[in-house]
């Protein structure tokens, strides 16, 4: 059964801002890559794309993590934040997003769409490499 877990790790202002997925990668992957079972992170960041939280919000199980969306900009929203990432792992090593991974996609960028946070990427994290679902067009606008 998944859940939500709300943990909110501080990041200090010493990680570099963002400038692609692979920069989100690097940072996510030694918390996502080793797990066993689903979790999704979000990364909520300021106008110049630096970290100002990592949140682990939902562990899933071998295969699948349910998403409320309303809790994936629940920290940005509290800290007045413009933008997100979001990543999930994929504890197969497998990074191929599925049909699911797409649609939670939209949904996320539907609401960040109404609420004014800006969704840069959804990232999938398997063994030893990523998916960016921005980058394949999947759940982005062309």
């Amino acid at each position: 059964m998944s859940g939500s877990i709300h943990c909110s790790t501080p990041i200090t202002r010493s990680v570099p801002p963002f400038h692609s997925p692979q920069d989100a990668y690097v940072l996510l992957q030694p918390f996502l890559e080793p797990l066993d079972h689903e979790e999704l992170w979000v990364l909520v960041l300021d106008t110049r794309n630096r970290v100002m939280a990592l949140v682990a919000l939902y562990r899933g199980s071998v295969n699948a993590s349910q998403v409320r969306i309303a809790e994936v900009f629940r920290k940005a929203v509290a800290e007045n934040a413009p933008a997100i990432l979001v990543a999930h792992n994929h504890p197969s090593g497998d990074a191929s997003p599925s049909p699911d991974d797409a649609a939670v996609t939209r949904n996320i960028l539907d609401a960040g769409k109404l609420l004014d946070i800006q969704v840069l990427d959804h990232l999938v994290i398997g063994q030893g490499y990523f998916v960016s679902l921005k980058e394949r067009g999947l759940g982005f606008a062309a």
